[in-house]
């Protein structure tokens, strides 16, 4: 019983960091090149090959040091990486305003 509760959540281990890869490889595979260049951070073509690799690693190769070195490499992408494209991009959350702005500016209630 404990054998199968270890390998459960060895599992689930795994799915999260093939989740994790996959989520970062969309992401960097949706961003422009240019902003790749105006944020200053390694080429599109770069991740893209880094982040397939960790997909493929986490599919196919049940080493975990490979899928650790993956796993590390997908955070620094989606914790570095993306919001700096963001940022270059004009991307992003709301930055200032409120929740009462409209799309011509804020709203007042009709005063």
């Amino acid at each position: 019983m404990l054998l199968t509760g270890f390998s459960t959540l060895v599992w689930l281990l795994y799915m999260a960091m093939l989740v994790l890869a996959v989520v970062a490889l969309v992401m960097a595979a949706m961003a422009r090149e240019d902003a790749y260049r105006a944020a200053d951070k390694q080429k599109k073509s770069f991740w893209l090959i880094i982040l397939g690799i960790t997909v493929a690693v986490n599919l196919f190769v049940p080493m975990l040091f490979l899928q650790l070195a993956g796993a590390v490499a997908s955070i620094v992408f989606l914790v570095d990486v993306r919001p700096a494209l963001q940022a270059v991009s004009g991307g992003g959350g709301r930055r200032g305003g409120s929740s009462s702005d409209g799309p011509y500016g804020p709203y007042n209630g009709g005063r």
